[in-house]
């Protein structure tokens, strides 16, 4: 079986999913995902995205506590495996690899 890849979505979708920890729900990264890249992000796509890195082994979820704001519903929080945070790294040190081979160009006018 070849190398696995994620795509740009999946990629970060990941990478909240660590940066956020014990707050890694799906609205929550969509909404910090809206507020910190001002990307809109549709929630529906965010949760498909969240079980496709589960079946993957990449995440893990477990229900939290209900809260009343929702009603008594539970929330279910994902949290990074060794296994994402291992896809995570390699991604980053391919992309810091590529990054090396952009020349330093001098832009007019900056």
């Amino acid at each position: 079986m070849g190398k696995e890849y994620l795509g740009e979505f999946e990629e970060l979708i990941l990478t909240m999913v660590a940066a956020l920890q014990e707050d890694a729900y799906g609205a929550a990264i969509s909404e910090e995902i809206e507020m910190k890249l001002k990307r809109d992000v549709n929630l529906s796509a965010v949760h498909v995205t969240l079980y496709r890195l589960e079946d993957k082994g990449y995440i893990k979820s477990a229900l939290g506590g209900g809260t009343k704001e929702r009603g008594g519903r539970r929330k279910r929080i994902f949290s990074i495996t060794s296994a994402g945070m291992s896809m995570l790294r390699t991604m980053k040190e391919s992309r810091l690899d590529l990054w090396k081979m952009v020349p330093q160009l001098k832009i007019s006018g900056s």
